[in-house]
């Protein structure tokens, strides 16, 4: 996760047994998804869903990871989480506080604006609410989302602790247009670099944002700082489909999906996955040290963050290792 097109995968992923089979789990065969998911140039987005009281459009999706390594050595996984969609407008209009979940406040699930996009942390995350934070990170890439919408796909704090690998704004105008994508990449050493998908990288389908970017950034010890990031983040429906690969040159090395299903935000939904996914953050933090340990064990490369500090850049929140000449 630290998470193609579907053609990529059929041409340069499946051939690899290991992947085959772990992309048959999250539901591609052959490098297809199931069932027909077009979409209309106009989103709607996952609120507009027939079986969805209009009265709530912030919802959960139900997912599988799929991660996997193709080079210097072969390393895969599959697992199960749930996440959030937050209508960040609808957030701030009316302010969720049921059950396990609340906004701003103390609860096991707990959503606070400041832990997200800390863009401006020179004036504080609290001086703006986050949808003016990305109204303001958006306008200055030349985009107006002004009378539109941001959808924001994460975890929130579970039992006060948070960490999220990658979350993902979704953005439209105030005509219901998808005009632009974020996703937000956090390390482990709470650094955080948000990737912008602006207008040019929104697909002939109207309903997917496309971008090779050079990373810039210190994911991972096994993964160097110079290699590119593949963004293929389709806007959030039924289903949740999201792919993010590594290129070094013109070779994948890494590939990662998050995929599945839509469900209703109600309290008795939350109560069910906290049993079904307990602590869900602290599970997630566990497993990249587990995995991580994997790959040391396998004798695979790795990179000390501070060796390559001029190429990590663009970031906020640095990390004591490196100095503001080296990320500005």
């Amino acid at each position: 996760m630290p998470l193609p097109s579907n053609s990529r995968m059929k041409t340069d992923g499946l051939k690899h047994g290991a992947v085959r089979s772990q992309a048959a789990e999250v539901g591609f065969v052959d490098g297809q998804p199931p069932g027909d998911r077009r979409l209309h140039p106009t989103w709607t987005g996952p609120s507009e869903a027939s079986h969805v009281s209009p009265a709530m459009r912030s919802c959960l999706y139900e997912c599988r990871v799929m991660h996997h390594r193709f080079a210097p050595r072969t390393h895969g996984f599959v697992y199960r989480i749930f996440l959030f969609a937050l209508d960040l407008d609808e957030l701030e209009a009316r302010p969720l506080r049921f059950g396990l979940f609340s906004t701003e406040r103390t609860n096991l699930y707990s959503f606070r604006s400041r832990d997200f996009l800390p863009v401006d942390d020179t004036a504080g995350t609290d001086a703006a609410s986050l949808r003016a934070r990305v109204g303001a990170f958006c306008a200055r890439q030349g985009v107006d989302i002004t009378g539109g919408r941001v959808v924001l796909v994460t975890l929130p704090r579970v039992a006060g602790y948070l960490f999220n690998p990658v979350s993902f704004y979704f953005c439209l105008d105030r005509g219901g247009r998808p005009v632009a994508a974020i996703a937000e990449v956090t390390n482990t050493f709470r650094e955080v670099k948000p990737y912008f998908l602006g207008p040019e990288a929104l697909q002939t389908d109207g309903a997917s944002f496309r971008l090779r970017v050079p990373k810039h950034f210190y994911v991972s010890p096994f993964s160097d700082v110079d290699v590119a990031f593949d963004f293929t983040l389709r806007l959030p429906g039924d289903r949740l489909d999201i792919q993010i690969d590594d290129y070094a040159g013109g070779a994948r090395t890494l590939t990662s999906s998050l995929t599945g299903p839509r469900r209703e935000l109600t309290p008795a939904r939350l109560a069910w996955f906290t049993v079904k996914y307990p602590l869900i953050t602290l599970r997630i933090i566990a497993l990249i040290h587990w995995h991580a340990l994997r790959l040391w064990w396998k004798r695979v490369p790795w990179f000390a963050k501070a060796a390559r500090r001029s190429d990590q850049h663009g970031l906020y929140r640095p990390h004591h290792s490196l100095s503001l000449s080296d990320v500005s």
